[in-house]
């Protein structure tokens, strides 16, 4: 992949964001960094979140979304900041949380007082900030870290197309202020309107400083660069910002970069990052082709396999399982009027999400609590069949997944003594058999797998 490198201020500054990083912020695991510390305790981030609307769509309540993701035994979400939105339609998505109704659109500009937004309502004037939109961000932000919920904060997204463009308040029809008289392929760029770009870093510093008080977030400087192929300098100067802002401030914060879609071996990555987050990462040996980076990896979006729940499901565990830290299911199931996750799609809807799901997601959650999983390490790629994904530490404990469950015996090596062995059932999300077990001084410890439906998880601990 390509990288281009931050001035050494911007590299010294993330050196000491993380050496100073308040205790119970959101950061690496001082142990095991490819994990998270929040709270001063290890975490991961397993959800199953709506369409990154829940700040930016007015009318979307999001005290009943955040309510639903903790009573489900989840604890991220994504949102966007409100720059970029799209039209209703867009890919399909039916009561798109990111798609506001005409004047719904609440970001971090201000109304002006001349009509002629294209989403409706007024024009935006980029000199000024919105307080109805820092208020209610605000409160979103302190309702979720009530709720133990992790917020992905992501400034910017590429116009996928025009019609999209059409939408940003930074699009210069679309303020008073002229600005953003660009191409929408320009519109991010170190080389493009000079006032776009003061906006742009403007915006960064507003919100960072704005939310610089809370433990439960990180910074994502764009979704899904890679699609319109953003170029690389403008992305690492917003993230050189985060990290300027933040650094006289009390808190410093973690900054993702997504990196693709599916895999890709990260090379030499700007320090400036400390996550790095792929969508549809599947097969999961996007986290062994990055193992060496030994930071978190992130799964953050999911879709395009059709509405059933298994191929997600099966997404996250494999994800984990190779030692992934984040996986957030893209859940359509959210949607204005229905954001306790109860929204029918439709058909054509190009993923899922419900609450079976979620409750299938927070299983995978509740079994790895159990785990001193800093501790673990992934076993290695999988190869034939039963293709296995575990987690094992030196003592013999372990966690492993078979996405096709297992038709006969099976044997694990462990060292000599006393064990309780579990076997789950994933989709049931329940426990099928529990037995305390001897491992002999020699040779391997024959088990005998349950049949299951479809996929099936064996849980080892030391007695």
């Amino acid at each position: 992949m390509r990288s281009t490198k931050l001035p050494w201020v911007c590299v010294c500054l993330f050196h000491f964001a993380f050496s100073v990083a308040a205790e119970p912020t959101l950061q690496v695991h001082p142990d095991n960094p490819r994990y998270f510390q929040y709270l001063g305790q290890p975490a991961l981030v397993i959800t199953s979140g709506e369409h990154y609307g829940a700040v930016l769509n007015r009318p979307f309540d999001y005290r009943v979304y955040l309510n639903t993701l903790a009573e489900s035994g989840l604890n991220g979400t994504r949102i966007f900041s409100g720059a970029y939105c799209e039209p209703p339609g867009a890919f399909k998505i039916g009561n798109n949380t990111l798609a506001p109704r005409p004047g719904d659109l609440i970001c971090p500009w201000a109304r002006s007082g001349e009509s002629g937004y294209a989403g409706g309502g007024n024009k935006f004037d980029l000199t000024q900030w919105d307080p109805a939109y820092f208020e209610r961000l605000e409160a979103f932000m302190t309702l979720a870290a009530e709720k133990g919920v992790i917020v992905e904060y992501v400034f910017f997204c590429p116009f996928y197309k025009e019609s999209m463009w059409a939408l940003s308040p930074m699009n210069a029809d679309n303020n008073v202020n002229g600005i953003g008289a660009v191409e929408s392929a320009r519109a991010y760029s170190m080389a493009s309107e000079a006032a776009l770009l003061e906006v742009q870093e403007a915006l960064v510093r507003k919100v960072v400083t704005e939310l610089n008080r809370f433990d439960n977030l990180y910074f994502e400087v764009c979704n899904e660069p890679y699609i319109k192929n953003l170029p690389m300098d403008w992305h690492d100067r917003m993230a050189e910002v985060i990290h300027l802002t933040e650094r006289d401030l009390s808190k410093q914060h973690l900054v993702s970069w997504n990196v693709a879609n599916k895999k890709a071996e990260i090379k030499d990555p700007s320090p400036a990052y400390a996550i790095f987050n792929f969508h549809y990462a599947t097969p999961p040996e996007t986290v062994f082709l990055n193992a060496h980076l030994n930071l978190p990896l992130g799964d953050n979006e999911t879709g395009f396999k059709g509405q059933e729940n298994r191929p997600y499901r099966t997404e996250a565990w494999e994800f984990i399982l190779a030692g992934g830290a984040l996986f957030n299911h893209l859940d359509y199931s959210f949607a204005v009027g229905f954001e306790n996750g109860a929204h029918v799609y439709t058909p054509d809807t190009p993923g899922g999400g419900n609450a079976t799901l979620r409750q299938q997601l927070a299983w995978l959650a509740k079994l790895m609590k159990r785990f001193d999983f800093v501790r673990m390490e992934p076993l290695s790629a999988p190869t034939g069949k039963p293709r296995v994904y575990g987690l094992v530490d030196g003592g013999g404990q372990s966690l492993r997944y078979f996405a096709e469950g297992l038709g006969g015996a099976y044997a694990v090596s462990l060292p000599e003594g006393d064990y309780i062995v579990e076997w789950h059932d994933p989709k049931a999300c329940r426990l099928i058999r529990r037995e305390e077990m001897t491992a002999p001084a020699e040779g391997n410890l024959p088990l005998s797998p349950p049949k299951v439906e479809e996929d099936l998880a064996l849980a080892i601990f030391r007695k």
